[in-house]
């Protein structure tokens, strides 16, 4: 008999073991504002404990039903209190549940209640336990009876007595109740904030919001349990956190509201609703039903955003205010082209990183079109800083534009199903990845065309680098070779009280319909990337195209280099007419402006070589430099416009030196002309020439020039002097002191010898020269001989020095005295300019007569 007793003991702990559930979702009070009893409360407080033996008592804290599929599970808490002075053994206690049909199932208990087997003297503990009930729905009917090991019982136990659970019992908290709780194991007051429901894409959406208090010492970053939207008839969705707060962090002593989303169908009842939370025991494979909420009635809220108006936005608790500014649309080929700026400002105390939107814009039928809006997914904003994102989009020219609404879609991906349990629906449950897609906001978008920059006019704008206005300084064309550059200068002008950096851009131009981006260049001063409150700087783009080309619009693109994305910084269209390039006035200098390039060009000489067949137009121009160090010199690029209209392309002479401060260079421009041209009233085209995107240098070949100025220019013909003083061929000077011929009687050959004086100018620099100096010599016969003169070399720069030549001719054994003339000319391009001439007397020496001893000699 003792066997057997020792065997029943046994097989009953095996399959009725106590213990307590660790984290649990207990209601001990449930209560509003921390004083009223809920109507739960109420209930469980009508359920009268069960004395178990003397000293020891046993309550029911909770029971709820969890829809399973392999049946519904019953949960219920039992507090048992220990009054006695020794300790007492749990293993002497026992539940079975009784269903309203008559079953009697005992309770397991749950995994994390399993360890503990006895309850010290004057203390109390709780233990969950749980029970397959099948097909059961309902508490009503249910009952708990409770049992004492007792060896003189009838099957070794003592029935001390059962918990009756009324139809109206529920462990649900009420509306706008509050509820002490522990989740994670950190003790909170948790209520239902709300419930709403949203439509979108054909689909119907809950928002499920619960309010949580940390009251424990420690951070609250997961509940530790699955959350599901139940329907009054016992249907239940798996509801997903939503991305906007996926790692939240409740402080200990702070208040949040969670929010959480799921998809349900469009024909659901949605009245008297609840959240119910569980927790899944990982050992019994089961989930058990904990806490759960009744929700208030649910509410559609209106997301459409009025133009111009804030939309505020909760994002792991901080509040960032979203508004859409800055929108223009302009028409291209068969499509509007829309930009616009999504505006975000953390108004909270705490960073916030926003969830991956999506962003479309919606028309007035529904249908969605993409945005292109890459800075907005994963951005960070700092406890009260605002960021501006680009927003660009092409929409089809038959859709309406003035009804378009920008979308603001939320999508949450969850492990499971939407439809997680419930009568019927259990099967759908499972590890299947769902998206939620949400919608957040429809801001309207307000329909303005977009009017032409004029020229000269300043204009406002917003983007994610800042704030700043904008002007376009001027739209000019102008030759080079066998095209025309169309050049493009924007001005941008900080605005901000602090200051505004330009990141590295890109340029493109579009001439009405012809997209010229990939040959576009784009100059700017990479020194004056960062901007001062109030300081500007000039941004040129320019572009070639045939100089037979026409167009009327000009749209000018700014973006930010990137090798994934095109991201926005400038863009605006022009219908300004050509402005007509710097129009300077006769005698001024030509200003030329860049770090390390600022100088003055003035000219110095302008002439023409008259030609058989072409004549050269002639240009010396001194460029001054106005730099206080060594520097380069921008590398002058130059076109002669003649009175009727025509461009002529010089070819330029320039130093590669380095300029010293304060120096000048002499440069030379010349181009060959028709005969036919006149070249009275002619100006140079004057500018600094360009290698792709920065100012050329020594050594590279210009591929265009820009600040284009029309210097009027003033010919002059060169009127010969008549001596050879002060022959200017600059940057020499040469004065010829004397010149002494001589001839020798019956000689075939004259001698001259030439005396000079050559100076050099050294301050000018100037680049190798193209110029030749000519002696012609025209003999006492009147014929000439032409000698070119090479200076440096066969003309030597000092004081004093001779130059000696020698001519032969037969004629001149007949010689017996006469003059000699001696003309300068100065040749270039095979053109020559004479610059003076002088007659000098040529000195004859007869032969000495011979004496008569030699005449007697001689016979």
């Amino acid at each position: 008999m003792r066997q057997f007793r020792k065997r029943s003991v046994a097989l009953l702990l095996g399959t009725l073991t106590v213990a307590q559930l660790a984290g649990s979702l207990a209601v001990p009070t449930v209560q509003a504002a921390g004083t009223q009893p809920s109507a739960a409360a109420s209930a469980a407080v009508k359920i009268s404990p069960v004395t178990m033996s003397a000293g020891v008592t046993a309550a029911l804290e909770d029971v709820n039903i969890w829809t399973q599929s392999g049946g519904n599970i019953l949960t219920y808490t039992l507090k048992i209190t220990n009054n006695t002075s020794s300790t007492v053994n749990l293993q002497r206690y026992f539940s079975r549940v009784v269903t309203p049909g008559g079953s009697i199932i005992p309770g397991n208990p749950v995994t994390a209640d399993a360890t503990k087997k006895k309850i010290a003297a004057k203390n109390s503990m709780s233990i969950t336990y749980y029970v397959n009930i099948g097909q059961t729905k309902s508490l009503s009917g249910v009952k708990i009876a409770m049992y004492v090991w007792d060896t003189k019982s009838k099957g070794y136990l003592k029935h001390t007595g059962s918990f009756a659970i009324p139809a109206a019992y529920s462990t649900t908290a009420g509306l706008g109740k509050s509820i002490n709780t522990r989740m994670n194991d950190i003790p909170v007051a948790a209520s239902a904030d709300s419930l709403q429901l949203y439509k979108y894409g054909g689909k119907v959406y809950a928002k499920v919001g619960i309010s949580i208090t940390n009251k424990g010492s420690k951070v609250l970053g997961d509940t530790g349990y699955s959350a599901y939207l139940v329907t009054a008839s016992g249907t239940s969705f798996e509801l997903a956190l939503s991305s906007s707060q996926t790692g939240y962090k409740i402080q200990p002593q702070e208040k949040r509201t969670i929010f959480y989303l799921t998809e349900i169908p469009a024909y659901l009842n949605t009245a008297n609703m609840k959240l119910q939370f569980t927790q899944k025991d990982e050992t019994l494979k089961l989930e058990l039903a904990k806490a759960s909420f009744k929700l208030p009635a649910a509410t559609t809220p209106d997301l459409v955003v009025a133009s111009g108006a804030v939309k505020k936005m909760v994002v792991n608790s901080n509040t960032v205010d979203t508004k859409l500014t800055g929108a223009a649309v302009y028409a291209e080929d068969d499509k509007a082209v829309w930009s616009f700026q999504l505006q975000l400002k953390n108004t909270g105390n705490k960073a916030v990183t926003l969830p991956a939107y999506e962003l479309s814009v919606k028309s007035a039928k529904g249908t969605a079109f993409p945005v292109n809006a890459k800075g907005l997914s994963g951005l960070t904003l700092k406890p009260l800083e605002t960021k501006v994102v680009p927003l660009t989009a092409e929409i089809p020219l038959q859709v309406e534009q003035s009804s378009l609404q920008l979308q603001m879609i939320e999508a949450v991906t969850t492990s499971a199903g939407t439809d997680a349990g419930g009568p019927g629906a259990g099967e759908a449950a499972g590890d299947t990845s769902a998206k939620l897609v949400f919608p957040v906001a429809y801001f309207t978008i307000p329909y303005t065309l977009r009017a032409d920059v004029r020229s000269g006019q300043e204009y406002g704008t917003t983007n994610q680098y800042g704030t700043f206005s904008y002007s376009l300084q001027s739209l000019q064309r102008y030759p080079w070779r066998d095209d025309d550059i169309v050049l493009a200068k924007v001005r941008i002008t900080n605005n901000q009280s602090v200051n505004l950096t330009i990141p590295e851009l890109k340029g493109a131009l579009k001439l009405d319909t012809d997209n010229l981006a990939a040959t576009t260049d784009l100059l700017m001063d990479k020194d004056a990337a960062v901007l001062a409150p109030g300081q500007y700087t000039d941004i040129s783009l320019l572009t070639k195209i045939p100089y037979t080309d026409e167009f009327n619009n000009v749209r000018v693109n700014l973006s930010v280099k990137s090798e994934t994305e095109s991201i926005p910084f400038l863009d605006f269209s022009t219908t300004s007419f050509i402005s007509s390039v710097n129009q300077l006035k006769r005698g001024d200098s030509y200003v030329i402006t860049g770090k390390g390039k600022n100088a003055a060009v003035q000219e110095n000489k302008t002439t023409v070589y008259e030609g058989s067949n072409f004549n050269i137009l002639y240009t010396e121009v001194l460029m001054s430099s106005a730099e206080k160090r060594q520097s380069k010199m921008a590398r002058l690029q130059a076109y002669f416009k003649t009175a009727d209209g025509q461009f002529y392309e010089a070819k330029v002479n320039q130093s590669d030196n380095l300029a010293t401060p304060g120096g000048k260079q002499l440069i030379t421009l010349w181009a060959k002309l028709p005969k036919t041209v006149a070249t009275t009233e002619v100006a140079a085209y004057l500018g600094a020439g360009v290698t792709g995107s920065k100012l050329s240098e020594s050594g590279e070949q210009p591929t265009g020039f820009i600040n284009v100025a029309s210097l009027p220019l003033t010919p002059k013909a060169v009127v010969p002097a008549a001596n050879l003083q002060n022959i200017v061929l600059y940057p020499y000077t040469l004065n010829v002191l004397t010149s002494d011929g001589r001839h020798v009687e019956a000689s075939d050959t004259v001698n001259l010898n030439i005396t000079y004086n050559l100076t050099r100018d050294n301050s000018y620099d100037a680049g190798e020269s193209e110029h030749k100096l000519v002696l012609r010599i025209t003999d006492p016969f009147g014929q000439i001989q032409d000698k070119v003169l090479a200076v440096g070399t066969e003309l030597i720069e000092g004081n004093n020095h001779t130059y000696s030549v020698s001519f032969t001719r037969n004629q001149y054994k007949q010689l017996t005295g006469g003059s000699y003339k001696l003309t300068v000319y100065d040749e270039f391009q095979g053109e020559r300019q004479e610059l003076g001439s002088q007659l000098f007397t040529m000195r004859f020496e007869p032969l000495p007569k011979p004496s008569d001893e030699e005449k007697e000699t001689e016979k």
